[in-house]
């Protein structure tokens, strides 16, 4: 078999292909690699991961683009058990954060070290803010509880007798669906509460108003079940799961931009990629961006009237502007933990304020510091220095960044006058909140770059340059992945098992498990090992997991007479 033709005309079979390869993408494809499946994976960019993946500079440090800490990653965890049933336990170690305050939140008025375990969380919140205990209690109470719920319904709904759905989940049922904001009154808590509740919001992108309480409470009952950190970073991940897929028979192939999937008489027929070729299969899962794969690439023809309305009227969760940051001091002095700094505490006027396209004064900052919870991977920075992220939400519109079309779509703006002055404005404005939040410093920057959410939108295709999918479909719960098009599934940030590395990575999963009628995460929770693992390859010394992750055909094609070179990523803008 061919698998490597790009010419046009029809390409080699495949039991499936799946079109986008970050890690919901991947998790699907590996679990179904592993069942004997014949699996394709096609990547529009250059490295497989989408926002897990990581990129060098100058040969002296190594960024991650998406994944600054995990959550849930003991044994048993939700990440350890999806990995562990691909035969993968062994190749990915956590780190542990400060179990003690992994998440630091300053407010006006109140800070509180966010700990592991929801009864430490209600001490910690009710010490910082006494006068609103009350509120409090009620606010843990239902989501602990709430969280208690999800976590039995991830792993054991399969067992579940129809008449007893109803008694495990009764808060699901009675709160879930309702908003954050919702519980917020039912609490009478004031905003400088809501503000310290809601502090890490921006890790799922939507505002109260906008947020459930279930995809509140699953956020935070992941971290409060510990926080890591994978060693070696977020390339660990998706390097992982390639290696399954490989293994398996499956192929990984990037700079393999589709731009249809195909469908006859109702059913998936494969897809079409940039430049004529065409890859038959009876099964797709696109990993695509959710609109982009209903709009787009498969067409609203396709779908039914509220499902193509409700894609179009979709409200996207918020973008960031990141600035990825070395600096010539190790910041050795600092708690192994996150920060999450306002310089408001109404964080609800603050998402209103952004979302608006208002700027100015940045008052909200989330800063990871990678070379903190990773200290031996010695990619990350040279010795005495620090690697560290600092982030702010900003305006989504292409407008406010003065252009009509974003680069998904074929638009141009590296070079657009108002693109360059918003950019350098926030970055200066954003800097300038770090040096309130961190101290000086622009004295110790030994590299800095930003990236906005057309950056953003460049490299993964995401609506809106947003790593969080879909904020609002229509006032209803965000798809499953199962579609109406038989063959088609759907996976990624847009989806019901949410966004972040352990929402896509479920979601995933749960697409693989629905496709081959098993439950695979409880099973492999359990200590089922699907596939074959003696087929994994050895990592010899000096792997890397960016080479792991640039498909087959491309590292084979980068070897010489000296090996493998290593990959360069573009500069991002």
């Amino acid at each position: 078999m061919d698998s490597d033709a790009h010419g046009t005309g029809r390409g080699p079979d495949w039991d499936a292909v799946v079109v986008g390869a970050g890690l919901g993408g991947l998790t699907t494809a590996a679990y179904l690699a592993a069942a004997g499946k014949r699996v394709l994976v096609l990547e529009q960019f250059s490295i497989v991961g989408g926002n897990s993946h990581v990129f060098r500079r100058r040969r002296t440090y190594e960024f991650d683009v998406g994944v600054h800490y995990l959550g849930d990653c003991a044994p048993g965890g939700v990440i350890p058990s999806i990995l562990s049933g691909l035969g993968l336990g062994d190749r990915v170690d956590f780190l542990e954060m400060d179990q003690d305050g992994f998440d630091l939140i300053r407010v006006p008025g109140v800070s509180v070290d966010m700990p592991a375990g929801w009864q430490e969380y209600r001490r910690v919140l009710t010490e910082a803010m006494p006068e609103e205990a009350d509120g409090l209690h009620t606010f843990v109470d239902i989501c602990s509880a709430l969280g208690e719920e999800q976590r039995a319904a991830l792993f054991e709904a399969h067992r579940w007798a129809p008449q007893d759905i109803a008694a495990r989940t009764a808060v699901i049922r009675q709160w879930g669906r309702r908003t954050l904001d919702d519980l917020f009154r039912h609490c009478r808590l004031s905003p400088r509460a809501r503000t310290v509740l809601a502090a890490q919001a921006p890790n799922y992108g939507l505002t109260p108003r906008q947020a459930t309480v279930a995809r509140h409470t699953s956020v935070t009952d992941h971290y409060l079940r510990g926080a890591y950190y994978p060693a070696g970073g977020g390339q660990m991940l998706a390097a992982g799961l390639v290696e399954v897929i490989e293994a398996h028979g499956g192929q990984v192939r990037t700079r393999s931009r589709v731009t249809r999937i195909l469908v006859e008489d109702r059913k998936v027929a494969g897809v079409l990629l940039d430049g004529g070729e065409v890859v038959t299969a009876d099964l797709v899962v696109s990993n695509a961006d959710y609109p982009r794969t209903v709009l787009e690439l498969v067409g609203a023809e396709h779908f039914g009237k509220s499902v193509v309305d409700r894609t179009a009227r979709a409200k996207m969760g918020m973008p960031w502007l990141v600035l990825y940051l070395g600096l010539d001091t190790d910041l050795r002095e600092r708690p192994n933990a996150n920060l999450w700094w306002y310089d408001t505490d109404d964080i609800d006027g603050y998402f209103d304020r952004v979302s608006g396209g208002e700027t100015g004064d940045v008052p909200f900052l989330f800063c990871s510091f990678a070379s903190l919870k990773d200290p031996d991977n010695r990619t990350l920075c040279p010795p005495g220095h620090a690697n560290l992220q600092v982030m702010t939400l900003c305006p989504p519109d292409y407008a406010w960044w003065g252009v009509d079309e974003g680069p998904a779509g074929g638009g141009d703006y590296r070079r657009n006058p108002t693109y360059l002055r918003r950019k350098q404005e926030l970055t200066e404005a954003t800097l300038n909140a770090a040096e309130k939040a961190l101290g000086p410093l622009r004295p110790h920057i030994t590299h800095l770059e930003a990236a906005t959410p057309l950056t953003h939108e460049r490299y993964t295709l995401s609506t809106g340059g947003t790593p969080f999918g879909m904020a609002e479909w229509g006032g209803t719960t965000r798809p499953g992945t199962a579609t109406a098009v038989r063959g088609l599934h759907v996976v990624g940030a847009s989806t019901q098992a949410g966004n972040g590395i352990a929402g896509v990575m479920l979601g995933g999963i749960g697409c693989a498990g629905d496709i081959l009628g098993e439950p695979l995460l409880a099973g492999a929770r359990a200590g089922t090992v699907y596939g074959d693992p003696d087929l994994l390859p050895e990592r010899p010394p000096g792997w890397d997991p960016r080479e792991a992750c640039r498909g087959g055909a491309r590292r084979t094609a980068s070897r010489g007479p000296s090996g493998s070179r290593p990959a360069v990523t573009p500069a991002r803008a």
